[in-house]
């Protein structure tokens, strides 16, 4: 039987509720891994761990593929920014995992999913910079409507792009975002918003390093996953 292919996702560290506890949990919406269990992968989660550099190096050479997911805004000084008035609960533990985690993964060629907050620690890490809210770019809040609600975004995907092939050149895809990518160093653009907002980015070269800033796990272009699956399994 051939072997499935490990994926590991980012997570949260949040206080949370359930049952009769309420307190600190390391969690991940389970759209995640319901998509990578769908496309035939076997997703790990990976919370922030001590030190970070080491952990990452550690848990990458076990996996064969990585997913950076969705979450708060990453923190401005990793940019060389002073915050936004809406810039608010960036967590310092969870950029400095997750940037760890991309340069483990580069140095491993790992093939890497970015999603939302995925996208900009990706263009961060690449040296990039983030526009901190898009309402002040385009003029309005479609791209993140409301506190748990998902707008949704009609995107046009480069015909000659990775991305294109995966998901098609035209989309209408959910997104929860008041921040987007300004400068993505070593990554192409490949999709974009009808006001113009980069909605996707992927890097030349044989691996697949890809980001979208939209949530493909909540939403019908699941061929991301299934892209992401393919080229782990043919790490593996």
């Amino acid at each position: 039987m051939t072997s499935r292919p490990l994926i590991g996702l980012s997570t949260y560290r949040e206080q949370a509720r359930w049952g009769v506890w309420d307190q600190a949990a390391d969690l991940l919406p389970t759209t995640y891994a319901r998509s990578i269990e769908a496309a035939g992968g076997v997703p790990v989660l990976l919370p922030p761990t001590k030190p970070y550099d080491a952990a990452a190096a550690a848990v990458v050479v076990r996996l064969d593929g990585l997913v950076i997911s969705g979450g708060a805004d990453v923190a401005p000084q990793r940019y060389d920014e002073d915050p936004h008035d809406r810039t608010t609960n960036w967590r310092e533990d969870r950029d400095a995992w997750e940037l760890a985690l991309l340069a483990a993964a580069d140095g491993a060629d790992l093939p890497v999913l970015g999603v939302c907050r995925g996208m900009q620690v990706m263009a961060v890490h690449a040296g990039g910079s983030l526009d901190q809210h898009v309402p002040d770019l385009v003029g309005h809040e479609g791209h993140n409507p409301a506190p748990g609600v998902f707008g949704e975004t009609a995107v046009s995907v480069a015909p000659e792009s990775r991305l294109g092939s995966l998901v098609g050149t035209d989309l209408t895809v959910h997104c929860h975002h008041h921040q987007s990518v300004r400068e993505h160093p070593g990554f192409t653009a490949a999709a974009w918003a009808g006001d113009g907002v980069v909605e996707a980015m992927e890097a030349a070269g044989d691996r697949l390093c890809v980001a979208v800033q939209w949530h493909p796990e909540v939403a019908a272009d699941a061929g991301l996953f299934r892209g992401l699956v393919e080229a782990a399994s043919a790490r593996s």
